[in-house]
């Protein structure tokens, strides 16, 4: 294994981990720092994180038929899935995908079982998949929608039957919703085992770490026993209520990121040597000519852009690049560099 690696990002316009670049008005912010007076740091946060809770229920319009476990971003839910699992269980996803769902199922031993992507489109290879699931019976499957770092939407068609076929859980990585006119959010009453993930870090929120998993209360009830306790701190709870009740800032943050995204696409798909995937997230993936991704990014990032090589994970990502979408003076300064590799 390797650790999870984040570059240095110091005086460099930061496109490689797909924040959300905007930041608040003084006024939210000043009504903010005026919440935060209340806090009283002296007590431990309320274990349960009701408030908060209730204010992401309501955001996201979830049926009071089904529970909801906060964890310390997305990660901390995933390492509580996999916990919970016995030491022969077996874990199952896509490759290329998001790395911590390998990365924490081996380091509890855990075998893990990744399926490639059909190249080219980064669809699922259903008959491989469903095979899989025959052969092997994981006891959870993750899949990323929209998928990182490919940013495609997978056929909903594909992952129904995925998840009809599995006897284990079914988890739907919802991280960049926001950016994506697809959920499953509104499919849990139909299936037993499905369970839908989601964080509020591509939001615009990515400091405070918090993500939360929706799904049975039979299944939650059986999580929330390995969940630690305070696991989500008294800033952040009050600080995610606080932002999630403001949600028309962070829907029209969300639209210009939109607006943007099609903007680079569009001039991506207009140079020669490079292929751009259409993206329903927040960021693109792009493959550039044979053997050269490693220095093209290196030469961006002289230029002042740092962005994320993803050609060293080999497989179908040889040769490809991900940037991340920022404000319209930054993209532009991705453009520019990215052209002046190419003349």
């Amino acid at each position: 294994m390797s650790a999870y690696h984040v570059a240095n990002a110091s005086g460099l316009i930061k496109l490689d981990a797909m924040e959300n670049p905007y930041t608040w008005p003084d006024d939210v912010r000043a009504s903010w720092l005026e919440t935060l007076k209340t806090c009283e740091l002296n007590r431990y946060p309320d274990p349960e994180a009701k408030l908060l809770t209730q204010t992401i229920r309501q955001r996201n319009n979830i049926p009071p038929a089904f529970d909801v476990l906060l964890g310390n971003g997305s990660d901390e839910l995933i390492q509580i899935l996999l916990m919970a699992l016995p030491p022969t269980a077996r874990v199952m996803s896509t490759q290329p995908s998001f790395v911590m769902y390998q990365q924490i199922s081996q380091s509890l031993g855990l075998s893990f079982i990744n399926i490639p992507l059909l190249p080219g489109s980064f669809e699922l290879d259903l008959p491989t998949m469903l095979g899989a699931i025959a052969d092997h019976q994981p006891a959870i499957i993750f899949l990323a929608y929209p998928n990182n770092p490919t940013g495609n939407l997978f056929s909903a068609e594909a992952i129904n039957k995925i998840i009809a076929a599995a006897n284990g859980l079914v988890v739907i990585d919802e991280a960049y919703a926001p950016f994506a006119d697809a959920s499953y959010m509104g499919e849990l009453a139909r299936h037993e085992n499905l369970l839908v993930m989601r964080t509020v870090s591509k939001l615009g929120l990515a400091g405070l770490r918090l993500g939360y998993l929706v799904g049975a209360p039979a299944i939650l009830e059986q999580l929330n026993k390995i969940r630690l306790p305070y696991n989500i701190n008294i800033l952040t709870q009050v600080t995610a209520r606080f932002a999630l009740t403001h949600h028309a800032l962070f829907d029209e943050q969300t639209q210009l990121i939109c607006a943007e995204r099609t903007r680079v696409y569009e001039h991506l798909c207009n140079m020669p040597g490079i292929t751009a995937y259409p993206s329903a997230a927040n960021f693109i993936l792009f493959k550039t000519p044979k053997d050269k991704a490693t220095d093209i990014f290196a030469a961006i990032r002289q230029r002042g852009v740092l962005i994320k090589n993803l050609s060293p994970q080999g497989g179908l990502l040889i040769d490809c690049l991900r940037v991340t979408i920022g404000k319209p003076e930054e993209n532009r300064a991705f453009i520019a560099a990215l052209k002046s590799c190419l003349d």
